[in-house]
C-alpha cells in the first residue's frame, strides 16, 4: 500500500526544507564573509599605500633638512652669520693657543707588582 501524506509526521515533511534553508544560510554567510574580507584587504592595501607615500615624503623632508643643517654648520656659513650679527668673532691669534702634550703611560718594569689600588692602600697605611 502507498503511504498517505496525512499520516506522515511534520518533522519528516520539514526536514528537507530545513536542510535546504541551512545550506542557503551557510552559502549566504560565506558570501558575506568573503565580500567583507575582500573589503578589508582593499582598505588595508589603501592604508599601506598611504603610509608608504607618507614615508617617502618624510624621507624627502629629512634629506632636505639634513642638507640644510649641513649648510648651516659649514664654517663659511658660520663665519658669514657671525659677521651679519656683528658678534666680533674671528680667528684666534696664535699666541693665545696653548698646546698641551700628553704624557705617555709608562709600563711597569716588574709585572708582579700589585695593582695600583693595592699600592695606594699600602701607602696609606705606612703614613
Amino acid at each position: 500500500m502507498a503511504k498517505n501524506r496525512k499520516n506522515q509526521s511534520a518533522a519528516i515533511r520539514f526536514g528537507p526544507a530545513l536542510k535546504a534553508l541551512f545550506l542557503c544560510l551557510l552559502i549566504a554567510g560565506s558570501a558575506v564573509g568573503y565580500v567583507w574580507q575582500k573589503s578589508q584587504i582593499y582598505q588595508l592595501g589603501k592604508q599601506i599605500h598611504q603610509k608608504e607615500v607618507r614615508l617617502a615624503q618624510l624621507a624627502r623632508d629629512n634629506k632636505k633638512l639634513d642638507d640644510q643643517l649641513g649648510l648651516l654648520r659649514s664654517p663659511v656659513m658660520l663665519d658669514q652669520r657671525a659677521r651679519e650679527l656683528k658678534l666680533g668673532l674671528g680667528p684666534v691669534p696664535p699666541m693665545n693657543v696653548f698646546r698641551l702634550q700628553e704624557t705617555p703611560v709608562v709600563a711597569p718594569e716588574n709585572k708582579n707588582l700589585p695593582r695600583q689600588l693595592a699600592v695606594r692602600q699600602a701607602d696609606a697605611r705606612t703614613q
